[in-house]
């Protein structure tokens, strides 16, 4: 569904993807992991278009997208839930959720994707008149993730969706990862919580300043010492 090939990108002189080579196969959740500053946000901004690769390839379902705009991104079948959640914190959660509807115009079909947001994540629903800024970190995460699925997408990226939350949401944000996987959602996934996702990804790749280190099924990373020491706290 989705290929990297050899894959750079700057932020002005600063190098910060060396030549990325992944793949994301359908139905598959892959996980990204790798220290702060490793690159894993760049990555999944140069695939969203966010930033663009200065040199090779972003293949989404054979086509190139490297050198395409955000928006267009968005209307292929990628969605992506940002680092920090980024809601707008003045809208309330229903018109957060509105916008990440804006490229369909048919009001029914919104309100449907509006209502499985709300079964997602009850807590949306009684919060819907909220503002954003008035949530707590759990519920805002819920949104952002609300959010990127109002445009139905195929491919999903995730960035860092525990971070800050406590123990008893970051379990349910990852149960909520691993239901939508079930129900059809390929998933790129970035994690600073390494341990949890090797536990629910199918793959995994290791990245470490801007290049990849290591690659293969999620189980296998997880077992190598060299992984367990550097990101999962040794044993």
């Amino acid at each position: 569904m989705l290929e990297l090939k050899d894959v750079h990108t700057y932020y002005g002189h600063i190098h910060a993807l060396q030549g990325i080579s992944l793949k994301v196969n359908e139905g598959e959740i892959v996980t990204l992991i790798g220290a702060n500053g490793a690159g894993k946000s760049t990555t999944l901004r140069t695939i969203s278009g966010m930033v663009k690769a200065r040199r090779g390839e972003v293949l989404y379902q054979g086509k190139p997208i490297q050198r395409l705009d955000a928006h267009k991104i968005v209307a292929m079948g990628i969605g992506h839930v940002p680092e920090g959640r980024r809601i707008f914190p003045r809208l309330t959660v229903e018109e957060n959720l509105e916008i990440g509807a804006f490229l369909e115009s048919d009001r029914k079909i919104v309100q449907e994707r509006k209502e499985y947001a709300f079964q997602l994540f009850p807590r949306l629903y009684e919060r819907r008149t909220q503002k954003g800024g008035t949530l707590s970190g759990g519920e805002q995460q819920m949104l952002a993730i609300g959010r990127a699925l109002m445009q139905n997408p195929k491919l999903l990226l995730m960035d860092e969706p525990s971070m800050g939350l406590a123990p008893v949401l970051v379990d349910f944000i990852f149960e909520t990862i691993q239901n939508l996987n079930k129900a059809g959602k390929t998933i790129l996934l970035v994690e600073q919580n390494a341990r949890i996702a090797l536990q629910i990804a199918h793959r995994g790749y290791v990245l470490q300043t801007g290049r990849l280190t290591f690659s293969g099924p999620a189980a296998e990373l997880a077992a190598r010492p060299e992984i367990q020491e550097a990101y999962l706290g040794g044993h």
